[in-house]
């Protein structure tokens, strides 16, 4: 199993990893992995690897079997060896831009808490599908509750519980169509303030931003129907 740098340390940017597999189709897999994987509807980060008389650009990562990451290259490249000791290094401003959007959308179902039936993050935007059989009357007065709570600075964390704990709470899960990360045992819990003072928390396997200060202020985009009773509401970093 590739140890995850980036879940301990989101804000890692270069590191190094000893390849252990290259796949068939071209992939790299290292032991320790710095790159975020395609998943929960965040993209894979992009970057390079750097060894001895050779260099990668690294399109995207995703998923590989058992908690694996494949590091997937642009254009067709020369590939390390397996043993050999390469240097990690992410798009960090990419990745930054993601864990903004990611965090903006964890806020997002705070001010319209529906159910959420799908969502996307990108550099510039990301959206929400929600079960809203009806479009807000307001969107100007939710983009001003949103900016207001990410104005309030606070601290984003993360904790652990069990498979077993979180059936016992059901109601932390407000996705629908993404079913929160198991196969630990343990599902990872991102918690947006302290205590009482807590706006949100629920199962999330993604990266985001220490603080909500981070993401600057954000506007609402257009909002489409997508269905009888579902609207997507997108969001946009200023």
């Amino acid at each position: 199993m590739t140890e995850l740098l980036f879940r301990k340390d989101a804000y890692l940017r270069e590191a190094q990893g000893r390849v252990k597999e290259i796949t068939a189709e071209g992939g790299v897999v290292l032991d320790k992995c710095l790159f975020y994987p395609t998943s929960g509807g965040q993209p894979g980060d992009s970057g390079e690897l750097l060894w001895e008389g050779g260099r990668m650009t690294i399109a995207t990562a995703v998923k590989g079997a058992a908690e694996d990451v494949v590091l997937l290259a642009a254009e067709p490249a020369n590939l390390p060896e397996v043993g050999q000791v390469v240097q990690q290094t992410i798009d960090w401003d990419r990745r930054h831009r993601h864990m903004r959007v990611h965090t903006a959308l964890h806020l997002l179902s705070v001010v319209i808490p529906l159910p959420v039936t799908g969502g996307a993050i990108s550099a510039e935007k990301g959206r929400l599908d929600f079960d809203m059989p009806e479009a807000p009357q307001d969107k100007a007065a939710l983009e001003d509750d949103l900016n207001r709570l990410i104005a309030c600075n606070m601290d984003v964390t993360e904790e652990w519980i069990t498979d077993t704990e979180l059936d016992a709470q059901p109601d932390l899960v407000k996705t629908m169509s993404v079913q929160p990360p198991r196969g630990t045992g343990m599902v990872r819990l991102v918690r947006i303030g302290v205590g009482k003072e807590t706006a949100d928390l629920q199962p999330c396997g993604g990266t985001h931003v220490a603080n909500t200060d981070e993401i600057g202020r954000v506007r609402l985009g257009k909002i489409e129907k997508k269905g009888r009773e579902n609207r997507r509401v997108y969001l946009h970093l200023d």
